[in-house]
């Protein structure tokens, strides 16, 4: 049995002060955001009740798939590394950049090198998609941050990321290894509105479908959303996303959210079983809520099993 938690879009707050210059951009908007509105809804006491479940079910991985800054200031960067180094070591968590962390460009000395331990492949090169194989599982994380106009908040993996997410891609599955690909941005169609999709979705769809994989997670849309995507040979890929870790759950949005995964592989089967877990504001815990097999090649039972699981609180 390997376990690995999902979790995304922490946005972790509180957002540090900034200075006239440093709002002098794209900055300006997320931060009158921030304070008119999402800094009621992402909340450090959620995450400090996440860190204290992932402590309890102590996964063998944890999956971060981006988001955990709010308008990319330099100090966010800093104050998401230390958060990150309280769930566990680097090799035990692999996270990629959401929209969010990449919300204008940031000199990577401030930014993104400062989270290196936890996006670095297993013999320590840096750049995207990484691989973290563990065990008979390999995780391979993809960036879809990129910096783009003001009420802009699209993705893009671009053509040598995907050549390469081929490239590995077809080599894991070659090995028979339990692929999972990390990205922040939904690849399926219909999950996001446009200002706020994967622009080059289809390309990356296309990727999937001729290389395969086993799994795909990603977050951005801040609610639960179950789908497949074609993979090799007529089989199906399960796509699942996660709600904010870090949401109150104010206003009919979805509470802090993750998914804990159980994956048996003994004696070469595959089953997969997917709790969600959500914050509870009467307790001011996460509990869990449904669980579900994830089917690996049905896609009317996929879509069926995590539609069933996408009404948590």
């Amino acid at each position: 049995m390997f376990t690995f938690a999902h979790i995304s879009d922490l946005h972790i707050a509180p957002l540090p002060a900034a200075t006239p210059w440093a709002l002098a951009s794209k900055r300006l908007l997320g931060y009158l955001s921030w304070h008119s509105k999402r800094k009621a809804q992402h909340r450090a006491e959620v995450l400090v009740a996440l860190r204290d479940d992932l402590k309890a079910a102590a996964p063998d991985h944890i999956c971060v798939t981006g988001d955990l800054t709010n308008i990319a200031l330099p100090r966010e960067f800093a104050a998401a590394a230390e958060w990150l180094a309280t769930l566990g070591d680097p090799d035990k968590l692999s996270v990629v950049p959401g929209n969010h962390d990449a919300y204008v460009k940031v000199a990577p000395r401030h930014g993104l090198d400062l989270w290196d331990s936890w996006m670095a492949s297993d013999d320590g090169a840096a750049g995207f998609p990484f691989v973290r194989r563990r065990g008979a599982v390999a995780f391979v994380g993809a960036s879809s941050a990129v910096p783009t106009a003001p009420f802009m908040a699209t993705g893009r993996l671009g053509p040598a990321q995907r050549t390469r997410l081929r490239t590995v891609l077809t080599k894991l599955g070659q090995e028979g290894l339990y692929r999972v690909v990390l990205i922040h941005h939904p690849p399926q169609t219909g999950a996001v509105r446009s200002r706020h999709r994967l622009s080059d979705a289809g390309a990356v769809r296309q990727v999937l479908k001729t290389a395969g994989a086993e799994l795909v997670l990603h977050g951005h849309a801040h609610r639960p959303l179950g789908a497949t995507l074609p993979g090799p040979g007529g089989a199906e890929i399960p796509v699942l996303g996660v709600g904010s870790a870090s949401s109150a759950g104010l206003h009919g949005r979805t509470a802090g959210h993750y998914h804990l995964f159980r994956l048996d592989i003994a004696g070469g089967t595959r089953r997969l079983r997917v709790e969600h877990r959500h914050f509870d504001r009467a307790s001011g815990r996460f509990i869990a809520g449904h669980r579900h097999d994830v089917p690996g090649n049905d896609g009317a039972a996929v879509t069926a099993a995590l539609s069933a699981g996408a009404g948590v609180p």
